[in-house]
């Protein structure tokens, strides 16, 4: 991170955050929720916790900082060492001054609870909590080896623009319209020491949404993603509040096992304790409760791309399926995944009239109705279509017809983005027909539905863009249409896949590459005959069974 150029007096002079846009972004976590994440980067009594630099980034009203010192008062104890020896081990900020005498209050109530002198008991709090913005902190002041907390949920629009614009120059990851607790999880990744660890209870959406993509970059390249234990219906805050929380572990090393774990509303603490005792094993299995479920990686999921969202045993699935077979869009089969034409003027450049136009300029057009039954049933739409064999515009005076009619929609036509910035070529569509796609056999899949629903294009038709296709230079396409017809494509797809009301799926090109295959070559004769004729039969349940021997698998986890 390239050190902020606002401190001391540059700092004083930003516009400060306006308390209600803090107050708003404060979400107190419950006590045994801060002890499970305490447990959980092994931040424990046992070991010495004097020297060990711990950092609160945005305290609150001490809800960490009370267990933190509960267990540093411990570790004292048991290594025979006087409160003072911890005055360096923690360091906690916050933006409020009134949070800042709260959090001091409790840590010197806790420490005399526990029998400390209370001047010795105020000093230590004094010396661990000050105000302060961590994310325009200098670099030296953040060196840690745990950083634990519940970052603020505050919009940047809630943000003074100078005071913004300082966050977005700290903090490389804050991009489009990210929330600032983005910049919390940058800056505390940055400033672990060698095998530190960050222990955040957070919105989970940054794994999945565009403006996360900076910041799961930085994870995969340069952190090891340790643990996301999802909590989206547990009471982990004493507010009600619609966070989406995940408990992130995340440490400064090479990428290396990793859990995926979900958990149903009835998790509490006891079950927190189970759990926490789950995870510290040394062991490999997976675990199944009523109540959470938990399943071992070799590694995380790779890239800066959505992070897929599914059960624990599903996303281990997907990553022992990752780490074996190759993508669907590969260079050495020559298969490649794309989207039909756009042309910024559905109105104007499809029709179902043969005698429109000259008929070498109507270009047949599979739309996302002659898909629905699952065999390509054309209805008769026609692309107008402006482009020559060449990848050129026609010339308008060899075509009068066409002219003609382009003449009359040429306002339509004149006022699209596309034709504002190239007014000379006003009447192209946005892209560009490719004819050697009309002639290939190709698989077609409807952008939205409910389950995968891949229809084969033997060479008639060019694609709308509400259609996304496949095309394959080694695939026998009907081979291809039976493996992607399974359960086993379609749970790549729902893992990655915006899901929409009612349970619809996105089968945009983005999610269908996500897909793994096999190579074409080592599938058996068999297993091909039988992939080709349940997608002829559309018997995705015969489909399934081919796909799981092709993949080497037993069954398809929940």
């Amino acid at each position: 991170m390239a050190t902020p150029l606002f401190f001391d007096t540059a700092l004083r002079t930003l516009p400060a955050v306006p308390a209600e846009a803090v107050e708003h972004g404060e979400v107190f976590t419950r006590r045994w929720v801060v002890e499970l994440i305490l447990d959980l980067i092994g931040y424990t009594a046992d070991k010495d916790l004097c020297d060990v630099k711990l950092v609160e980034p945005a305290c609150g009203s001490g809800a960490f900082l009370v267990a933190v010192a509960s267990r540093i008062s411990a570790s004292c104890r048991t290594h025979h060492r006087p409160l003072g020896d911890a005055t360096a081990a923690v360091r906690a900020l916050d933006l409020l001054d009134r949070n800042v005498q709260q959090s001091r209050t409790v840590i010197e109530r806790q420490l005399a609870g526990e029998g400390w002198q209370a001047e010795e008991a105020r000093q230590v709090a004094a010396a661990w909590v000050e105000q302060g913005d961590y994310l325009l902190q200098p670099d030296a002041d953040h060196r840690a080896d745990y950083v634990v907390g519940n970052p603020p949920y505050i919009r940047l629009e809630d943000v003074p623009d100078d005071r913004m614009a300082a966050y977005r120059s700290a903090c490389s990851t804050m991009g489009g319209r990210a929330d600032i607790y983005i910049g919390f999880y940058e800056v505390a990744l940055r400033s672990l020491n060698p095998g530190g660890q960050l222990g955040f209870i957070c919105a989970d959406r940054w794994m999945r949404n565009q403006y996360g993509r900076r910041l799961r970059q930085l994870v995969t390249s340069h952190f090891s993603m340790d643990l996301a234990l999802v909590m989206h219906d547990v009471d982990a805050f004493e507010d009600q509040v619609s966070a989406y929380p995940a408990i992130t572990i995340i440490s400064n090393r090479p990428q290396g096992e990793a859990v995926a774990a979900d958990t149903t509303r009835a998790f509490g603490s006891a079950q927190a304790n189970d759990f926490a005792a789950w995870y510290v094993k040394d062991a490999l299995e997976s675990i199944t409760t009523p109540v959470f479920q938990a399943a071992r990686m070799p590694h995380w999921f790779p890239g800066e791309d959505s992070w897929p969202a599914a059960s624990p045993a599903r996303l281990a699935f997907l990553e022992e399926l990752a780490a074996r077979f190759r993508l669907l869009e590969d260079s050495q089969t020559g298969t490649r995944v794309g989207i039909g034409i756009a042309t910024g003027a559905d109105k104007v450049f499809l029709t179902d009239d043969d005698t429109l136009v000259e008929s070498d300029r109507l270009l047949p057009m599979a739309m996302v109705r002659d898909t629905t039954s699952g065999t390509l049933n054309w209805n008769g739409t026609y692309l107008i279509n402006p482009w020559t064999a060449e990848g050129d515009l026609v010339d308008l005076t060899a075509y009068p017809h066409l002219a003609s009619y382009f003449k009359e929609h040429g306002a339509a036509l004149r006022k699209r983005y596309v034709a504002v910035k190239q007014p000379q070529r006003w009447y192209k569509t946005i892209d560009k027909v490719d004819h050697r796609l009309t002639r290939r056999p190709k698989l077609l899949f409807p952008d939205m539905k409910l389950t995968i629903h891949p229809v084969l294009d033997e060479g008639a038709l060019y694609p709308h863009h509400n259609l996304y296709f496949i095309v394959s230079d080694v695939w026998d396409m009907r081979v291809l249409g039976g493996l992607l017809l399974s359960k086993v494509a379609e749970a790549f797809v729902e893992a990655y896949a915006v899901k929409m009301r009612g349970g619809t799926l996105r089968f945009q090109a983005q999610y269908l590459r996500k897909i793994r295959v096999p190579d074409p070559a080592s599938i058996s004769e068999s297993d091909r005959d039988a992939l080709a004729d349940a997608f002829d039969k559309r018997d995705v349940k015969a489909a399934t069974e081919a796909a799981l021997r092709v993949y080497g698998l037993a069954e398809l986890p929940d």
